[in-house]
């Protein structure tokens, strides 16, 4: 290229997404360098263990993060060591030194996200942070620009890998919670510890970001409403099916109009909702706002080569405002909208218990509702265990405050031994 121009990056991290980045960016160079108008060149890399093999060559190679954080030689730092810290620090002393940021750690966006903002602004810095959600799925950068003139009113995602696949595997072969998680360790879906993913961590930092984005309010994952999947049965699913629903672990954003709901949990979908027919290890984000109605995206949530490609689109967009001279569009969290309280969350629930299966039980848990002022939809008795009868109930919309005394209470009934499970369902209401 004539009068060739450098852009210098530094990276910070070289486990499998870092890896990606490093391959692809050289495998395809030339045309990052035909549609950028200028040379994205890796100059130095951070590593923890300088004597393990690396696929970059061992001149790039340091321990010491001062020879990419705040050096005069690297225009863009990437961020790839994920966890909370030294990545937070390291974060915002390159932005405090100018240097543009590009990152895929969600849970410092989720947490910290606030005081990483403040850094980037007070600096003029770029920070891009696309594959913190989604991986693959450009969902940061659609919310922030295409939908851009949107009021949107609603995110509903399938957005972690992991449990996706338990489910959709529970769904598919009939096997239970821990033959699935077994399946999923043994394919590398599964970490070692996957409490972070079935406990809903994961999924709660990355609906944190995208309600903040999407409703221009700042959103922490700790205000996030949050449970897993861990108390899902084969029957449950089962169960579900019968009634036309897909279980999912659902992570959910909707705006009021001064108040923000956010919750990941399991929930029933209708088979027929778009996000019922995302399998696997796929994410999907589905979206209501106006004017554009419902769209949905959908792809690859995780994987080196997925978040690989989020982080190097977010490296040539960085580039090429640097470049420009562009502004950096900076937050745009402008107000500060309470999180709704989870007891006045209002939606449907599904109940699975065991109560004695002898004349009367059933008027007796009807009048419970009744009494608690919740509608039952349908009670649908569904098979004998000894003595016991196994009970599925579904109610119409009602706050979850209210639900949650009613099974209290139903614990309390002589004629109830315990209620094995309650799901939330969730039809796509914006």
């Amino acid at each position: 290229m004539e009068g060739e121009r450098r852009v210098r990056v530094g990276l910070l991290g070289l486990g499998n997404v870092g890896q990606s980045v490093a391959r692809v960016l050289e495998e395809n160079s030339y045309w990052i360098e035909r549609k950028l108008g200028a040379r994205l060149e890796l100059k130095k890399v951070l590593v923890r263990d300088p004597h393990k093999q690396r696929p970059v060559p061992v001149d790039m190679i340091t321990t010491d993060a001062r020879d990419i954080v705040a050096h005069p030689k690297i225009d863009i730092v990437v961020e790839l060591m994920g966890g909370l810290e030294p990545a937070r620090s390291l974060i915002i002393q390159s932005l405090q030194a100018g240097q543009a940021v590009v990152t895929a750690n969600k849970e410092v966006i989720a947490h910290a996200g606030a005081e990483i903002f403040q850094a980037a602004a007070v600096s003029n810095a770029q920070l891009a942070f696309e594959g913190s959600v989604a991986g693959g799925i450009p969902i940061i950068e659609a919310l922030k620009e295409a939908l851009a003139a949107n009021r949107i009113s609603c995110l509903m995602g399938i957005i972690n890998g992991t449990t996706n696949f338990i489910l959709s595997k529970m769904a598919a072969e009939g096997v239970d919670f821990s033959t699935a998680l077994t399946e999923a360790q043994r394919l590398g879906y599964a970490e070692a510890d996957p409490a972070a993913d079935l406990e809903g961590h994961d999924a709660a930092r990355k609906i944190a970001i995208l309600a903040s984005i999407a409703f221009e309010t700042r959103v922490s994952d700790d205000a996030v409403y949050r449970q897993g999947i861990q108390a899902v049965t084969a029957d449950d699913i089962a169960y579900g099916r019968e009634l036309g629903w897909t279980l999912k672990l659902l992570a959910l954003a909707r705006r009021h109009s001064e108040t923000v709901e956010v919750r990941v949990h399991p929930t029933f979908l209708p088979n027929d909702h778009p996000l019922a027919s995302v399998h696997g290890v796929s994410n999907a984000v589905f979206v209501q706002g106006y004017p554009v109605g419902e769209t949905m995206f959908y792809g690859p949530g995780a994987g080196g080569d997925a978040t690989a490609s989020a982080v190097l689109a977010d490296m040539m967009m960085v580039a090429r405002r640097r470049l420009s001279g562009g502004k950096e569009l900076g937050c745009t969290c402008f107000d500060q909208f309470p999180i709704l309280p989870i007891a006045t969350v209002e939606t449907e629930y599904y109940l699975r218990l065991e109560a004695a299966d002898k004349p009367g039980v059933m008027a007796e848990i009807a009048r419970l509702f009744g009494k608690n002022a919740i509608s039952l939809n349908s009670v649908i008795q569904k098979r004998s265990i000894g003595s016991d009868a196994e009970i599925v109930l579904v109610t119409h919309r009602t706050p979850e405050g209210k639900l949650q005394n009613t099974v209290a209470a139903l614990n309390t009934l002589a004629c109830v031994k315990a209620v094995r499970n309650v799901i939330r369902i969730e039809r796509g209401q914006g």
